[in-house]
């Protein structure tokens, strides 16, 4: 589950110095009911009136600054009419070609955030299952890849086959939606089986060395290139390559590394191994 602890511990003190109106926004990726709990805590500690949204931030990492001026969609949750105003009004400057900011309630927010990355991840595992399939019927996961991404309905991107997705969100995003959904009574059966094939998917390039060269690879030297789990990031969260490395060391291998931007972040997580 999400661990909340730093979001209720930032209402408490807005609550206890609030000296009028405020507009509390959500930025981050929290589980659905969050926005509630937070005006509950809130009004708690004041007098004062205020409005609480949930403004989840759609930004890729490496292009942040580009997306929060040039936004596909800007989301505001809330059910107090003058906090949608206020973030309407701080919105404006960047959507003024077209309106493209979607006002609803703050759960419907918060579960926009969880589905969009889970939908991601989803086009992922299910490019890199069918890799496996296309490896097994002699055909070229490429081709099929340019196939139906040309299809203006499913559209080229996040369609590449890989080692597996990483990062700081859509790994925690799906643990916790399905945490979420499971709260509620309910099986997320498509988010499990996006979760279960990235698992299975970041030990594929060592099922691969292995059974190239034997199981056990002592006295072989693999180069491992690119280990952010994001080209020109120097991201190592939940990145594929610490699997691919943890797997390549176990089995006796000598592995040599390299990224552009990520080898500080490396050194410090394997220090001379």
């Amino acid at each position: 589950s999400a661990d909340l602890s730093a979001v209720f511990a930032v209402a408490k003190p807005i609550g206890a110095n609030m000296d009028g109106f405020k507009v509390v926004a959500t930025k981050s990726t929290v589980p659905v009911g969050t926005a509630d709990r937070v005006e509950e805590i809130i009004g708690g500690l004041t007098t004062h009136p205020f409005g609480v949204a949930s403004n989840p931030e759609f930004l890729k990492e490496g292009n942040a600054i580009n997306d929060f001026m040039k936004p596909d969609r800007v989301v505001i949750g809330s059910d107090n009419a003058k906090a949608r105003e206020v973030l309407r009004h701080l919105y404006s400057p960047f959507v003024r070609a077209t309106d493209r900011i979607h006002l609803m309630d703050a759960r419907s927010a918060e579960l926009t955030k969880y589905a969009a990355n889970a939908l991601l991840a989803t086009r992922i595992s299910f490019m890199n299952d069918l890799a496996m399939l296309a490896e097994r019927l002699g055909a070229d996961i490429e081709y099929v890849r340019k196939g139906i991404g040309a299809d203006s309905r499913i559209g080229p991107k996040f369609l590449f086959p890989g080692p597996g997705f990483g990062g700081s969100c859509f790994p925690k995003d799906i643990s916790a939606l399905r945490h979420t959904a499971g709260k509620a009574g309910y099986d997320l059966a498509v988010v499990r089986a996006v979760e279960e094939v990235n698992a299975r998917q970041k030990k594929v390039l060592a099922d691969k060395v292995r059974k190239h060269y034997g199981q056990e690879l002592g006295g072989r030297k693999i180069a491992v290139w690119g280990l952010a789990f994001k080209p020109q990031t120097d991201d190592m969260r939940e990145s594929p390559a610490l699997t691919l490395i943890d797997e390549l060391l176990a089995s006796g291998a000598v592995v040599q590394a390299h990224d552009p931007e990520a080898m500080g972040n490396v050194k410090a997580i394997y220090g001379d191994r």
